[in-house]
């Protein structure tokens, strides 16, 4: 069995390939999905952390665990996993507890509902996701012991789950609760192409099917994301009641704004009103367009998306394809439903060419083309590079040497040259790291019993080591010590179509090659 998982902020959806029709359908899992449509919210209640007895899904809210401030129930969880801030998690039973363990039990948790171990899975991360949040994503599916797995980007799986025939360039909008994703694609359907065997295997290459076969490829021709998602719009609202009538922030009034905001999808108001006549805890909010729009015009929200939609537009055009080529703008996740968001689109864009009918599917069902021969083209979107000590600054600074944008796989190498600094040196060792945005990072901290990602300035590059282990910076042992001022290794450093950053490592001296295409790190 083959199924396709989008993990998402606020919910996650699953699917498999109907073996009768051939079609991509969403598994219905009653237990822990709402009804309609079958979404599992990404929701977890801990029983007991020491027996691991854990409540998921729509049981949460079906057992009213989701309104009470319980340091045991957890939503938005999937924004702290891999973050290098992740604030305060309460200890649970005499366990320390993190946002990779709960997003493990959650995971776990859908495995035993589906009942059985699937032989393939594809999974879909967010564009600006890190090599530790897609390295955690592995490891989970190594436990289960499946035999094939496969990770797509979120919209240009979306793209795939909206595609038509008669449609070439797609632009895809990816407004989930956690992330803002944007995905430029080009499709290329039916012509003969030699397979990539984009397939991983814990590292093993699978290899793709006849090459006689007509392949489908979607080329990624450009994309741009950032961390911000529905339950930041639930934030600013909540915020806005906290500051204007006094609202308490709670698990409960932040459901209670969520609620506000999905009804002004379909609606030009909203009210949501709650009383519990054990605690007399009485609330009465609401809210119309007019208002919310307001409120996210304060929080710049325009603003962000204005950047993201300026940079996957620059990008196209330097690949040559102008706005006017873009068949479909597709709007996924359920923020894209929002009317503001949609209106905004239309200053890029004509209305006849945004279609949204397809906000919570098109993702998980997209995926699942992998299965069926498309083939996918795709860059690093990060960029990566070494640290070194900057003299002028007095303190460790980094140098690209993979740039973002670089198509994979790499078919020259980049060399680099490296000496000894001290006397008799015995090793050389390497930081190698994935670089972000220069001047901003995340940060992940609980306001109340909220959890709230922001970005900070600063005048430093957002980086996460790949290698930072006393075994892994390791890169050379030199026999014999090296001494300064003589060039002593040579490095050369390559990606597979597998997203593999691999090192070769030559002493210059001894004529010898101390590592031999080394796998580093999987790349986002």
């Amino acid at each position: 069995m083959t199924i396709a998982i989008d993990f998402g902020t606020s919910n996650t959806v699953i699917t498999r390939l109907n073996s009768n029709t051939g079609e991509g359908e969403i598994i219905k899992l009653p237990s822990i999905a709402q009804n309609n449509p079958p979404l599992i919210p990404s929701l977890v209640y801990v029983s007991n952390a020491q027996e691991e007895t854990i409540i998921i899904g729509q049981k949460v809210r079906d057992k009213g665990l989701d309104v009470s401030n319980n340091p045991r129930y957890f939503r938005n969880f999937k924004r702290g996993i891999g973050a290098q801030i992740q604030g305060f998690l309460p200890q649970l039973d005499d366990r320390n507890i993190t946002f990779e363990q709960i997003g493990q039990w959650f995971f776990n948790g859908i495995l035993k509902e589906l009942g059985e171990t699937p032989d393939s899975l594809i999974i879909t991360v967010p564009v600006d996701s890190f090599e530790n949040y897609r390295h955690w994503l592995t490891g989970i599916c190594q436990q289960w012991n499946i035999n094939q797995v496969r990770i797509l980007d979120e919209p240009t799986a979306a793209a795939l789950g909206y595609s038509s025939q008669n449609d070439d360039c797609l632009l895809v909008v990816d407004f989930g609760g956690g992330t803002i994703d944007f995905s430029l694609v080009e499709l290329d359907l039916g012509k003969n192409r030699q397979p990539q065997g984009f397939i991983l295997k814990w590292g093993e290459k699978l290899l793709g099917e006849s090459s006689a076969q007509k392949t489908k490829l979607a080329k990624v021709i450009a994309k741009a994301g950032t961390n911000l998602g529905g339950c930041d719009l639930d934030n600013w609202i909540l915020d806005y009641f906290h500051n204007n009538q006094g609202i308490v922030k709670s698990s409960l009034t932040n459901r209670l704004a969520e609620r506000l905001k999905i009804q002004l999808s379909t609606q030009e108001s909203a009210q949501e009103v709650f009383f519990n006549d054990r605690t007399l805890e009485t609330y009465d909010l609401r809210l119309d367009r007019t208002k919310f729009e307001q409120i996210l015009t304060e929080n710049q929200f325009f603003d962000k998306l204005d950047q993201l939609m300026e940079n996957v537009l620059q990008q196209a055009k330097r690949n040559g394809i102008d706005t006017f080529y873009i068949d479909k703008v597709l709007l996924v996740g359920g923020s894209g439903q929002i009317p503001s968001v949609q209106n905004w689109l239309q200053k890029y864009f004509p209305v006849e060419k945004i279609k949204n009918d397809r906000p919570f599917s098109a993702i998980a069902l997209g995926a699942l083309k992998l299965e069926q021969g498309l083939q996918v083209k795709d860059f690093l979107y990060h960029s990566y590079g070494i640290r070194y000590w900057n003299r002028r600054q007095k303190r460790h600074d980094w140098h690209t040497i993979i740039p973002t944008g670089q198509p994979y796989p790499m078919t020259n190498p980049i060399e680099l040259t490296l000496g000894a600094s001290i006397e008799n040196q015995p090793s050389i060792e390497l930081i190698i790291g994935e670089l972000g945005e220069q001047n901003t990072s995340t940060e992940v901290y609980f306001d109340g019993d909220r959890l709230i990602t922001r970005n900070i300035t600063s005048g430093e590059k957002k980086v996460q080591p790949l290698n930072d282990t006393e075994k892994g910076k390791t890169i050379a042992q030199l026999n014999p010590k090296g001494n300064p001022g003589v060039d002593r290794i040579k490095i050369f450093f390559s990606v597979d179509e597998q997203r593999s950053l691999k090192i070769t490592v030559e002493d210059l001296l001894t004529n010898q090659t101390l590592l031999d295409q080394v796998t580093v790190a999987e790349l986002s």
